[in-house]
């Protein structure tokens, strides 16, 4: 089987890996409710860390409550339901099988990923590097995330590709300089459209013998 050498294909993991984003929809908007008095308020922070979320949203007063949202978050994590999206598995078996080196990049933090790896003991085989929220010093649209995972594949940006769903995600993928396929299942296809070189809906009709097609 024909090998590709030095390609690296980068993944987020929420909206790309599983399908959580409905779920985190759910809480985020129960949040945004009851501190905020916001409603659709989770919609309003797709993408983003939870540093982010508390130092644009949960300032002066509302400073005291971010410990008892992350209390709350941990918990919901822990009860949450985590479902692969259609076909990512055996694409990244196909990738994995073609020699392409398979990172997951993401703003989750170790303990979130724990619940992963309880529910999925086999997930981290899947990967040749897991990169959480904990090993980056800026945050995404910052690319430091997605640069750090095309060097420890030991591949250039013109041989990587960027699997994401946010708005934050896809920034940080164009600015890394990597090839950027956007994910329609956080945001619409027309939503992502300017912000990807290629959009999917899944993984279905993924096949690894044919990424070099996805180049831009």
């Amino acid at each position: 089987m024909k090998r590709l050498s030095a390609v690296a294909a980068l993944f987020d993991f929420d909206g790309v890996v599983m399908d959580t984003e409905p779920q985190y929809t759910i809480f985020w908007n129960e949040q945004g409710l009851k501190y905020l008095g916001k409603d659709n308020f989770g919609a309003t922070i797709k993408g983003q860390t939870l540093t982010q979320i508390y130092e644009a949203n949960f300032t002066g007063d509302l400073v005291e409550v971010r410990q008892q949202i992350t209390t709350d978050l941990n918990q919901y994590e822990k009860q949450m339901t985590y479902e692969y999206l259609p076909g990512i598995q055996r694409y990244l078996k196909e990738l994995r099988d073609n020699g392409v080196g398979i990172a997951l990049v993401t703003s989750s933090n170790i303990e979130k990923m724990q619940n992963i790896y309880n529910a999925y003991p086999d997930f981290k085989s899947q990967f040749d590097h897991i990169l959480t929220g904990e090993m980056f010093q800026n945050s995404k649209p910052h690319p430091e995330c997605f640069l750090l995972g095309m060097k420890l594949i030991g591949a250039e940006a013109a041989n990587s590709f960027v699997f994401e769903d946010s708005f934050h995600g896809l920034q940080a993928g164009r600015a890394s300089g990597a090839t950027v396929i956007g994910l329609a299942t956080t945001n619409s296809r027309d939503a992502i459209a300017d912000k990807a070189d290629f959009t999917i809906d899944d993984f279905t009709d993924m096949h690894a013998a044919n990424i070099d097609s996805l180049r831009r």
